[in-house]
């Protein structure tokens, strides 16, 4: 069956610049979920589930409201409250997936496109350690190529960093590869440059099953991996911020367009 959603199998990679150098590297795999294909993936794979318990699965109570059924209308309210209107909205989600039950996702993007297949709004969820979740709703200007966005930190995300900072996102948006890569800028100087980029394979129960071996606990390793480059940073002498709990644990911020930081370069 040929769709949208596909597996994407690449690296994860961070480099901190200041105020110590410490660079990460880690393969991994993500998903792009289309939700309009969701329930037919669901019955025709037998290691993917939706909404429902498998050796690989996403459901919606992961994301947006926190609510089953409810992902899509999440999405076209952040889109109305970003002045984003579409009456045949088609969403694709990149994120890991569950893997036994487990998930942490630090990073959820959402590609919205309008029924002729035009990308017109990009949605950045992001989550913490804290159960926080906190999305960024930015539209995107016409064009093709490379998608350049830029916002203000309106989210506690790690006690490495403060909330005095700048995201600058670059997306080259899903095709036979994927490209996610923000720098984050404090004080008007790059702190961190963080990088996901990956080449498409078909989902199917036999990549999935690949990807089990080539990559076994994934999900775990995650939620292990951000606790080891913590100890590691600390011990580095980086400082911490202290978390203050937000006042709602699921919030967004609609970002209205600026042309001088919403864009497409040619790829």
């Amino acid at each position: 069956m040929n769709g949208i959603s596909a597996i994407y199998t690449g690296h994860v990679v961070h480099v901190r610049h200041r105020p110590r150098r410490h660079r990460l590297r880690y393969r991994v795999f993500s998903m792009l979920l289309d939700l309009d294909e969701l329930p037919d993936l669901s019955r025709r794979l037998r290691l993917f589930g939706y909404n429902r318990r498998a050796v690989f699965s996403f459901r919606e109570t992961d994301h947006g409201y926190g609510e089953a059924g409810r992902l899509r209308d999440w999405v076209a309210d952040r889109l109305s409250a970003s002045g984003v209107h579409m009456e045949d909205m088609r969403v694709s989600l990149l994120c890991y997936p569950r893997i036994f039950g487990y998930v942490f996702n630090p990073l959820t993007v959402y590609f919205c496109r309008n029924s002729q297949g035009d990308l017109k709004a990009i949605l950045y969820e992001v989550s913490n350690t804290f159960r926080e979740r906190h999305t960024y709703v930015i539209p995107v200007a016409g064009g093709d190529g490379k998608v350049l966005h830029a916002c203000d930190k309106a989210h506690y995300v790690s006690p490495f960093l403060s909330m005095d900072c700048r995201y600058r996102f670059r997306i080259a948006p899903p095709g036979e590869r994927v490209m996610i890569s923000i720098d984050e800028e404090e004080g008007g100087e790059s702190v961190l440059f963080a990088s996901f980029a990956g080449a498409r394979e078909p989902l199917s129960d036999a990549v999935l099953a690949r990807r089990l071996f080539s990559h076994p606990l994934m999900t775990l390793k995650v939620i292990a991996a951000i606790h080891w480059e913590a100890l590691r940073l600390w011990l580095k002498g980086v400082p911490i911020h202290r978390h203050h709990p937000a006042s709602e644990r699921v919030t967004s911020s609609p970002i209205k367009p600026d042309l001088k930081a919403i864009r497409h370069e040619p790829s």
